[in-house]
């Protein structure tokens, strides 16, 4: 039987063989850690990394983890816009598409980015 690292692993090879950034339309790349959650925006053509943005910085009182991953998700969203980036694809990752992972894409559709 495989391990929980192990499938997640499997799944985002899977999923990084279809998703593929470029200037005009960077990977939005998800890291979820038990404490903090990380999203960057991905320019594959060059292997490089347009924005970033993490939990770490954002003040979490009385937010829990699902809605800190929302904010993550505008701010990131926020930050693409004025760099004139408005088309992103996503990758999620390897993790199943729930919980914090869906709230940083959602957050990200309601400031303005389009999937």
């Amino acid at each position: 039987m495989l391990k929980k690292e192990e499938k997640r692993n499997r799944r985002h090879i899977r999923i990084r063989a279809k998703v593929k950034g470029t200037k005009k339309c960077p990977r939005l790349s998800v890291f979820r850690s038990n404490n903090h959650i990380y999203a960057q925006l991905i320019d594959d053509e060059k292997g490089k990394t347009i924005l970033s943005a993490s939990d770490i910085k954002i003040d979490k009182n009385k937010l829990n983890k699902v809605q800190l991953a929302k904010e993550i998700g505008s701010l990131l969203a926020k930050k693409a816009i004025e760099n004139k980036i408005e088309k992103i694809v996503f990758d999620r990752g390897g993790y199943k598409y729930h919980g914090r992972i869906k709230a940083i894409a959602e957050g990200a559709r309601e400031a303005g980015l389009k999937f």
